[in-house]
């Protein structure tokens, strides 16, 4: 991720007692609709370990539970997990790769189709873009913006 596609929380907006929905931010992953459960989630994982990496703020302080042991921080502000056909889910990247303020994170898949990253690299530079066929894009922008690219999609079921 270049420095320009950053996108995160100052801190003084990170409210973790506040409702998910009043987050300026809002993350959606979107995955393939019709991809078989095992690879859906490694394609959401995949992205959501992208997003992770690159929106500042998003990760909550670890919890301690009851005895004292630490549970990692999760993102405060949610996540929801969305389903789209094949084809939306390319206009949906595209959409969101044009608008300004949206980090996009996709998964083309040729990253599940090569067990060596570079053999990935080298699949995706000889591809062009609309011919990547992405098997889950997450989103994280002002939630209107969102809002308006996701439209009224499913939750992944």
């Amino acid at each position: 991720m270049t420095e320009e596609q950053l996108v995160g929380f100052a801190p003084e907006e990170i409210d973790t007692a506040a409702p998910t929905r009043s987050a300026r931010l809002k993350w959606v992953l979107v995955v393939q609709q019709d991809l078989p459960a095992g690879r859906a989630v490694n394609a959401a994982a995949c992205v959501a370990a992208a997003v992770g990496a690159g929106v500042q703020g998003l990760l909550g302080p670890d919890a301690l539970d009851a005895d004292g042991s630490a549970h990692p921080g999760l993102p405060w502000a949610g996540c929801s997990v969305l389903s789209a056909p094949a084809e939306q889910l390319a206009a949906i990247r595209a959409k969101a790769a044009g608008s300004g303020g949206v980090l996009v994170v996709d998964m083309p898949e040729a990253a599940q189709l090569t067990r060596v990253y570079d053999e990935y690299l080298e699949a995706v530079a000889t591809t062009a873009s609309d011919a990547l066929a992405p098997l889950a894009v997450a989103l994280v922008g002002p939630r209107n913006r969102v809002d308006r690219i996701v439209g009224r999609l499913p939750l992944l079921a």
